[in-house]
């Protein structure tokens, strides 16, 4: 998981949905040779990837953020200070909460927003420790 908190803006997680995970899974093994391990919940893979071994990246079930809109591609979450904080700004700037926050325990606090051009990512506190 992530060792440190990471700063306010940094991009710290990065996760792979898909329908069909062992195809995924499979996929990104051959491609760039990444390992996967179960973690947390049913579908949920961590990824560990030689290159980049700070980030935390995942493979998951995919799931719907925005009722109705399945989500494709890489979804990223960006660190803050303050979800709540992060949330009210997002919507002040144009954007909407898709999700609001929840608590992953012993990781971080999770919220979801959509950007003015519906772009959804990610904020995350994960000074809970």
């Amino acid at each position: 998981m992530i060792p440190k908190a990471p700063p306010h803006g940094a991009i710290a997680h990065v996760a792979i949905n898909g329908d069909d995970l062992a195809r995924s899974q499979a996929f990104y093994e051959r491609l760039f040779g990444w390992k996967f391990t179960p973690w947390g919940p049913p579908g949920f893979f961590q990824i560990e990837t030689p290159s980049s071994p700070n980030l935390v990246a995942a493979l998951q079930q995919r799931r719907e953020l925005i009722d109705g809109v399945k989500t494709i591609g890489f979804e990223c979450t960006v660190a803050v200070d303050d979800v709540p904080a992060a949330l009210k700004l997002g919507v002040d700037l144009g954007g909407r909460v898709v999700m609001e926050p929840v608590t992953i325990p012993g990781v971080c606090h999770l919220a979801f927003l959509e950007d003015p051009a519906g772009n959804v990512l990610g904020v995350a506190n994960y000074d809970i420790g």
